[in-house]
C-alpha cells in the first residue's frame, strides 16, 4: 500500500483529502505545518507528498525547497494561488504536479496515481531494452538514473520521464503537448509552460553548461528535441 503524506493547515481541507485517498486505498499521514511536514519525511518517507503552499510559517514553496536539497519524493503543490507564475515557481522548485483550490477530491486522487505512475514507470524496463547511450549521459530505465561521465544525477520522477522520452527518439521534435502526453497521459490536465519549467531544471541538472544546452535542444516555436545521436 502506498503512503501519502499530506501537508495541510485547514483540518477540514485535510481531512477531506485523507477520506478520498483512503477510500482509494492509500495510507495518509499528515501534517499541519511545514515543519512538521518535514520531520515526518525525515522519520518516515511517504511515496508521495501532497503540499499545501499556504501554510504557517514556513510556507509551501520554502518547504519544497528544503525537501528537494535531500529528497527527489514524488510531490505534489496544493493552494489556492492561481497566477501561472506561482504554478511554475512551484515546478522550479522540483513539484511533480499543481492543483489548485477549489479542488474535485476525485481529481485530486487520478493526480496522485498519475504521479506514482510515473514514478513506478520510470522505474520499469525500458521498451526498447537496456540503457540508453547517449554521449556521456548513460540512461537506466529500469534503476530510473542517469548519470553523465560516470557522475550520478539527482532527477525527479517527472524529470526523468521528460529525459527518456526525449532521449528515446534524438532528433526528433517533441511539442510540449507530446511532452505533456509522455509524462502525465490524458486523464490528467496541465498546461503548456510547466514543461519549459521542468526542462529548465533538467538543463541545470543534465548540461555541463545549462545556458548553452547541447543535449535537450529548443525548436523554437515548436518544442524540444534530444540532439541527434
Amino acid at each position: 500500500m502506498k503512503t501519502v503524506l499530506v501537508v495541510e493547515d485547514d483540518p477540514r481541507i485535510a481531512q477531506l483529502v485523507r477520506d478520498y485517498l483512503e477510500n482509494a486505498g492509500f495510507a495518509v499521514t499528515s501534517a499541519a505545518d511545514g515543519e512538521r511536514g518535514l520531520a515526518s519525511v525525515r522519520e518516515q518517507p511517504p511515496d508521495l507528498v501532497v503540499l499545501d503552499v499556504g501554510l504557517p510559517g514556513l510556507d509551501g514553496f520554502e518547504v519544497a525547497k528544503r525537501l528537494r536539497r535531500d529528497s527527489e519524493l514524488p510531490l505534489i503543490m496544493l493552494t489556492a494561488r492561481v497566477e501561472e507564475s506561482d504554478r511554475l515557481r512551484g515546478l522550479e522548485l522540483g513539484a511533480d504536479d499543481y492543483v489548485t483550490k477549489p479542488f474535485s477530491p476525485r481529481e485530486l486522487v487520478a493526480r496522485v496515481r498519475a504521479v506514482l505512475r510515473r514514478a513506478e514507470g520510470a522505474r520499469s524496463v525500458d521498451r526498447n531494452g537496456g540503457a540508453l547511450r547517449r554521449g556521456d549521459l548513460v540512461i537506466e530505465p529500469g534503476a530510473m538514473t542517469v548519470t553523465r561521465g560516470g557522475t550520478a544525477l539527482d532527477l525527479t520522477p517527472t524529470e526523468f520521464e521528460l529525459t527518456a522520452a526525449l532521449a528515446r527518439r534524438p532528433g526528433r521534435i517533441f511539442t510540449r503537448a507530446q511532452l505533456l502526453d509522455a509524462v502525465h497521459g490524458t486523464e490528467v490536465e496541465s498546461f503548456e509552460r510547466a514543461i519549459d519549467a521542468h526542462i529548465k531544471n533538467i538543463r541545470r541538472k543534465l548540461e555541463p553548461d545549462a545556458r548553452h544546452p547541447t543535449y535537450i535542444l529548443t525548436v523554437y516555436g515548436v518544442g524540444y528535441k534530444f540532439a541527434d545521436a
